[in-house]
């Protein structure tokens, strides 16, 4: 399997969901729930500083008594954030994820956030490569 995670940002689109560091964690969660997302990216001029996830929300805030309303996104975002090129493969991302212990991966692209990938986009680009192999074979071998 030799496809690209370009690939899966043409087929899923490139949508960036995001908040400024100087935005609050309320403002972050809000737009989590409205678009049924699990993180937000922190971005300052096209760059991105940090992500913000559920679990960051949890764990840096409710659970030490703060209100999301007067926390700002830079203080509860996960940074430095790992992210990768549009050019490597979705294998080669697979294994970030899984090395990183992460969901979520931001794709750069000449310093600028050009989308995410989760784990998700990724395992169902290897099952549909997995499942066009397996017809071709079916198909080769007379059975189809």
């Amino acid at each position: 399997m030799a496809e690209r995670i370009g690939s899966i940002l043409k087929s899923k689109g490139s949508a960036i969901h995001a908040v400024s560091p100087d935005g609050t964690v309320y403002e972050a969660v809000q737009m989590m729930a409205q678009q049924g997302i699990a993180t937000v990216s922190v971005i300052d001029h096209g760059s991105i500083l940090g992500i913000i996830s559920a679990k960051d929300y949890g764990t840096r805030v409710v659970l030490e008594g703060k209100n999301g309303r007067d926390v700002l996104a830079r203080e509860v975002m996960t940074s430095p954030v790992v992210t990768t090129g549009p050019e490597v493969k979705i294998v080669d991302a697979m294994n970030i994820l899984t090395t990183k212990k992460i969901r979520h991966l931001p794709i750069v692209d000449n310093g600028e956030l050009v989308g995410v990938v989760t784990l998700g986009d990724l395992v169902r680009a290897v099952l549909a490569d997995k499942e066009h192999t397996i017809d071709q074979l079916i198909r080769y071998v007379g059975h189809k």
